[in-house]
């Protein structure tokens, strides 16, 4: 490794536990292996950064190695825009490799294990195979096909081979152990018959290897001396070995897997299927959507590579599962936008300003920092007029004193200008504010030295002359789902946590220094966020994508709704201490009208998991999570869901016994459940109003 002392991951200890033991430094081979059948994602670009990261660390060489086993799905497109992907991220591969490269040695191999009595074509339907294959805690018995004769295997791998049969006749498979505790090793496919075109070999195969197959003896005749995946490869390690142990010479390097955990990201998902699904269904607009989880689409939506490398620095390497929260990357791109990104000044929601006092006709070229944060980064020049656009959030006729934007009677900088004091406004025909009327200080202009531009005033506000000013399409991206989570809930479709506002598409107006914006070019739209220029652009219109924002608003958003949550439990507890039914009903229609207004579904799930206890206060509230909430019965688990139905039933509160039976009495698919448990209570229910209730069921 470099010389630099540092803390190694668990993958660096079994690297440096290997080379201690033997293994010569000038032996070690990495590889990244997609399968061409999606474009890449940000799960990816983790395993990236960590193979290509090990190849400068330990100065070995990395392959990029495609595993394009099965035509049905793969695609020359998915391989150019992977090739893309990674030489954008800042990589490059020593060879550039096929799992098709091996296809014939992979035959010739399998020839081998029939000849030695390793393989056997099996003719069985897949359902027969997946009866006869046990489940895993019962054993699997043999195909009735395991015991063919060598020269009957070979005679039909070969027609298999030569395309004499349909798909779905025949397979070969490994003889290994039908009782193995594995399933992986129940005697697992090798070849499957597909005459499909493949995009490299053409139609010269009609049978092509599985992963498990191709992929460990693809490691071995690269030489690959660490192969690195994902957790959900870890039973398919003993399989992986097995067929190793079948070809290996220990003359030769042998590879070694092991595994590492899944980075998934909040609010996105990050399966192939799913980003496919997104696409099909018109839910984004392409792959290299900015809203994608893509490297693709981040890249379109202005993230950098550096920001994505030091994401996955961030991250790190574990070796459990774990949600990272999309507000980390988020702040990684922050960072870096932050040192190298040129402000401008732009309004996206305009009002018009008119400073009263200004020369009509006039104008100046004011002089603006292009970024503070680098001393090289030098200035430009802004035009300045009479008339001017601002922000529309900017201006409030009647303020409170903690806004500290302009109003009438106060005053505030124009950046890089002077400073306008609120004087009147003009409205139309329904009352909406059209022009601001104001007028400015002609000694206060920033930067001039003068005692008035010195003056402070309570803020400043970002603008644009009218006269001068571009009109570009401004996409305002944000997170694709409501749910941080939206692939994980039993019952419920990825689908129907779409952000339905991931895209909002407005005309903003622009200083004129960006008339000569390129695609990929990246600004900060001053107090508003970091935007790049879509490829979309033409000569004639830019179109701006929105990066991030400047700050974390579904932070805020979600510290807004975990008060809620934790402010309603508080509240909660009052209902049980006022005197009338009036009082009670009053704390319940607040905690209702509260609980309507948390939309994150994953909060809204574990609150109800935490809840479920012998606190009265507790089921209480439970009980009007699935009353109010967007939470209802079919999305929480039967076994939670009984356990809350069972609790409150035998709570000492007859407002809880109350609640439940309301909510009991809308959900029918659990309802019979407890129907014996109704029963009962309607023998020992003491509460008049909870025994009509129970009457009226």
């Amino acid at each position: 490794m470099a010389s630099e002392e540092k803390s190694l991951n668990f993958i660096e200890q079994i690297i440096e536990e290997d080379i201690k033991n033997g293994l010569s430094q000038q032996k070690l081979r990495f590889r990244f292996p997609p399968e061409p059948n999606g474009y890449l994602h940000i799960g990816h670009a983790s395993s990236i950064a960590l193979n290509f990261g090990l190849g400068i660390d330990y100065q070995a060489p990395v392959n990029l190695r495609f595993d394009d086993t099965n035509p049905a799905k793969e695609e020359q497109e998915f391989v150019d825009a992977i090739k893309r992907d990674v030489q954008w991220l800042g990589y490059q591969w020593e060879h550039e490799c096929y799992a098709s490269d091996y296809f014939q040695q992979l035959y010739d191999w399998a020839v081998e294990f029939i000849k030695k009595g390793k393989a056997y074509v099996d003719s069985q339907t897949s359902e027969e195979m997946a009866q006869q294959k046990g489940t895993p805690s019962t054993p699997g018995v043999d195909s009735p096909y395991r015991n063919r004769s060598v020269e009957e295997n070979l005679d039909l791998f070969e027609r298999m081979k030569n395309g004499e049969f349909p798909e779905g006749t025949h397979i070969l498979r490994a003889k290994i152990d039908m009782k193995s505790t594995n399933m992986l090793m129940r005697d697992p496919i090798m070849y499957r018959i597909l005459h499909k075109h493949h995009h490299r070999t053409g139609d010269a195969w009609k049978i092509y290897p599985m992963y498990d197959w191709a992929h460990g003896e693809s490691d071995y005749l690269e030489q690959i001396s660490h192969s690195f995946c994902t957790l959900e490869f870890l039973p398919h390690r003993e399989l992986y070995d097995w067929f190793l142990d079948q070809i290996y010479d220990n003359k030769s390097i042998r590879p070694k897997q092991r595994e590492f955990a899944r980075r998934n990201l909040s609010h996105t998902v990050v399966s192939k299927r799913k980003l496919l699904k997104l696409v099909e269904d018109k839910h984004v607009n392409g792959w290299d959507d900015p809203r994608m989880s893509t490297v693709s689409g981040l890249r379109r939506r202005g993230y950098t590579p550096a920001s994505i490398r030091n994401f996955a620095h961030t991250i790190g390497i574990a070796k459990r599962d774990n949600l990272i929260d999309v507000s980390v990357l988020e702040f990684c791109i922050r960072e870096d936008l932050n040192k190298t990104a040129p402000r401008v000044m732009a309004v996206l929601d305009p009002v018009k300003l008119v400073i009263t006092n200004y020369p009509e006709g006039k104008e100046e070229w004011l002089d603006a920092e292009n970024n503070q944060e680098d001393e090289n980064a030098g200035f430009r020049k802004v035009p300045f007029s009479r008339e001017l656009y601002i922000e529309r959030e900017d201006f409030l006729e009647e303020a409170t004193g903690k806004f500290f934007r302009l109003t009438l009677g106060k005053e505030v900088r124009l950046k890089n200008a002077y400073i306008i004091k609120g004087e009147s406004v003009v409205k139309d025909a329904n009352g909406n504010i059209t022009e601001i009327h104001v007028t400015y200080d002609t000694d206060s202009l920033s930067g001039s030295g003068t005692e008035a531009s010195q003056r402070k005033v309570s803020g400043t506000l970002h603008w644009v002359s009218i006269a001068h000013a571009i009109e570009a399409e401004v996409r305002l991206y944000d997170r694709l789902f409501t749910d941080e989570s939206p692939d994980t809930h039993k019952g419920k479709d990825f689908l129907e946590f779409v952000n339905p506002n991931s895209l909002q598409v407005v005309t903003g107006y622009l200083e004129p220094s960006l008339k000569d914006a390129k695609n990929e070019d990246k600004f900060q739209f001053q107090r508003l966020g970091y935007f790049t220029v879509d490829k979309d652009s033409t000569d004639k219109k830019l179109v701006f994508n929105r990066t991030v924002s400047l700050k974390d608003t579904w932070e805020e958003k979600g510290k807004k709704e975990e008060n809620i949550i934790n402010n309603s439990l508080k509240e909660i507890n009052k209902y049980f201490k006022v005197a009338t039914q009036e009082e009670r009903n009053a704390v319940e229609k607040a905690i209702g009208n509260e609980l309507t207004n948390v939309a994150n579904f994953s909060l809204l799930q574990n609150t109800l998991k935490k809840n479920i206890n012998n606190n009265k206060s507790s089921l209480l509230f439970s009980n009007y999570l699935l009353k109010y909430s967007a939470l209802k019965a079919s999305d929480v688990e039967t076994e939670v869901l009984h356990k809350l139905y069972s609790m409150s039933l035998k709570s000492e509160s007859p407002y809880v016994r109350l609640e439940v039976i309301k909510n009991l009495k809308n959900d029918e698919a659990n309802r019979l459940e407890f129907s014996s448990q109704l029963d009962e209570l309607k023998i020992s229910e003491k509460n008049e109003e909870v025994l009509n209730l129970l009457s009226e069921n």
